[in-house]
């Protein structure tokens, strides 16, 4: 049994403060990455184990590495470059009695660079010889294969090296900072280098080491750092036995950290479906009981952002099939306000024909088209049927100078909003463009690109505006509530035929003639108003959740940065 009276307990009240920290990191959304972090940070700085005073000190430990550097004199990768001595403004914090600081070059004893075969010769490649590169250290520890290999005519004819097995292979131009122990016998590419660090240190305590290094490189188009730079690294250096034990207690405290990762993604992922399975009833059940059990359960539903952004869904999938709200049967049927879209139509158009963008008219809508059955008193109809205009934007070029008539973009729209102030001009005289210009009530729709489909709702606008070429403009019927047009823009329905009318191999593109043909299911008009008024306060309650949510995540985040700050 070890003699306890030997060792100095500098660390037991990091000891007791870490056990704080597993339980609060389990509750903070980034914790447990910290408290990883925090493990590796306190195991350099010697404050993980307790130090042994009977451990021989590093300094002994610097004398047997020179003699075991001396056995390399006059191999291939003997290293011969001569190291600067630390200054005391080099040196990031105190070390543990016993320890030293020194350099990473003072324990590597040689250094391995690679090369790449002409990738012109067919006969350098697919060999027996495993050949790595950057995308073959995306592993936690060691490297067993190689996504690439070589032949033995490759090695001879290139200046890639065969790298013994127990090597430390790191990253020194893309991939900074990922390092592997290779199991077997690989060959390397200019990309990586070959380190063979001395016998007399815990190989996996430098690895570990390393791992804590925030390297960042330099260069113009591929950030690297030169072999000097990386043999110039300050290490802090332990006694041998204490390294064993580091080594051992970060081990331990990692596979905590393994553990509470696996429960929370238990979890959470018990969470996400007990809630998908809630979503699914509401939207295939018409009794509410679904309803029922997310309001009681809603404590313990809502503390996760998914879950809420799923509700979103579900409410406005709710709404566009009549079941967020009573139906009235004193409301005036939709066929009736079909009739006055009609005649608003007439004015427009001169006729009473159904069309769509461009004048051409809409398709009659087919059984097979219909997603599900609309309450008594709705129908199913096309966006265009509710329109009176869907067309392109204005083509010019943005100009911050110009404020005359300002140059919508997608990109000036931002969450629903758009700041007019940042919004430029373009040179554009208002009666040149009146086709163009934006009014109140308008919906835009970007058709093309990442943001293809997103929409905007034009309200209280103050300036003259023209908007560009890559949107499009659906000018609603005003027999219409216009906010249950765009919460329909913003719902599952939407979606899933925008996608579906999408083209373009590049980049997703919609234009005018599928928005106007999408199917739109059309409430009387006063549930239309009920619907938008339910949304708006159903939406309000999403906000206040993810609000919860971020105040919770915030306090807890808090909370282990105050307990981590103690150590």
């Amino acid at each position: 049994m070890t003699d306890r009276t030997n060792f100095v307990p500098s660390c037991l009240r990091v000891s007791d403060l870490l056990e704080q920290h597993f339980d609060t990191a389990f509750a903070a959304p980034d914790g447990i990455a910290k408290l990883r972090e925090l493990i590796l940070t306190l195991a350099m700085q010697g404050k993980l184990v307790e130090q042994d005073v009977n451990d021989p000190p590093a300094s002994e430990l610097l004398r047997e590495i020179e003699k075991e550097r001396a056995s390399h004199e006059g191999t291939k990768t003997r290293r011969k470059e001569k190291l600067p001595p630390i200054k005391p403004e080099e040196v990031p914090y105190e070390l543990p009695q016993g320890w030293k600081w020194v350099r990473l070059g003072d324990i590597v004893l040689s250094i391995t660079g690679g090369g790449t075969p002409s990738k012109n010769n067919p006969s350098f490649w697919g060999g027996d010889i495993p050949w790595a590169s950057v995308k073959d250290l995306n592993v936690e520890t060691y490297l067993d294969s190689t996504i690439d290999s070589i032949t033995e005519k490759a090695i001879g004819s290139s200046s890639t090296n065969l790298i013994p097995k127990g090597s430390i292979i790191v990253c020194t131009r893309m991939g900074l900072g990922k390092i592997a122990i290779n199991r077997v016998a690989v060959a390397i590419n200019q990309d990586l280098k070959a380190l063979t660090v001395s016998s007399h240190v815990d190989q996996m305590f430098f690895f570990k080491k390393y791992k804590n290094y925030k390297i960042t490189g330099s260069g113009m188009t591929v950030h690297g750092i030169r072999q000097e730079e990386l043999l110039n690294f300050l290490f802090p250096l332990p006694p041998l036995p204490e390294q064993h034990r580091i080594v051992a207690r970060i081990d331990q405290l990692m596979a905590r950290c393994d553990a509470l990762e696996k429960l929370r993604k238990e979890r959470e992922e018990k969470r996400l479906a007990v809630h998908a399975a809630a979503i699914k009833q509401l939207l295939d059940a018409p009794n509410g009981s679904a309803w029922e059990f997310i309001e009681q359960h809603f404590g313990a539903l809502y503390t996760v952002k998914e879950n809420v952004a799923e509700l979103r869904k579900a409410i406005l999938q709710l709404a566009v099939m009549g079941r967020l709200v009573e139906q009235d049967p004193n409301d005036p049927p939709a066929s009736e306000l079909l009739k006055e879209i009609e005649k608003e139509r007439a004015s427009h158009e001169g006729t009473k024909a159904r069309r769509g963008k461009g004048g051409k008219e809409l398709p009659e809508i087919k059984p097979e088209e219909v997603p599900y059955a609309l309450p008594k008193g709705w129908e199913w109809v096309r966006l265009g049927d509710v329109s009176t205009k869907i067309h392109y934007g204005y083509t010019a070029s943005a100009d911050h100078r110009i404020q005359d008539v300002r140059l919508l973009r997608i990109t000036d729209i931002q969450d629903n909003k758009v700041d007019w102030d940042t919004v430029p001009g373009c040179n554009a005289k208002k009666e040149d463009v009146g086709q163009y210009l934006l009014a109140d009530k308008d919906i835009l729709i970007a058709r093309t690109g990442g943001t293809v489909g997103k929409s905007y709702l034009v309200q209280d606008i103050n300036v003259d505006a023209v908007f560009a070429s890559y949107l499009i403009r659906v000018v609603p019927s005003r027999c219409i509530d216009v906010r249950f047009i765009k919460y329909f823009a913003e719902g599952p329905l939407y979606w899933r035929q925008l996608y579906a009318a999408c083209s373009g191999t590049g980049q997703p593109n919609v234009n005018g003639t599928s928005l106007s043909q999408l199917l739109f299911a059309l409430p009387p008009l006063p549930e239309q108003h009920r619907i938008v008024a339910r949304i708006d306060q159903l939406m309000a309650l999403c906000d206040t959740l993810d609000q919860q949510i971020d105040a919770a995540t915030g306090k807890q985040s808090e909370l282990l940065n105050a307990v981590m700050a103690q150590v």
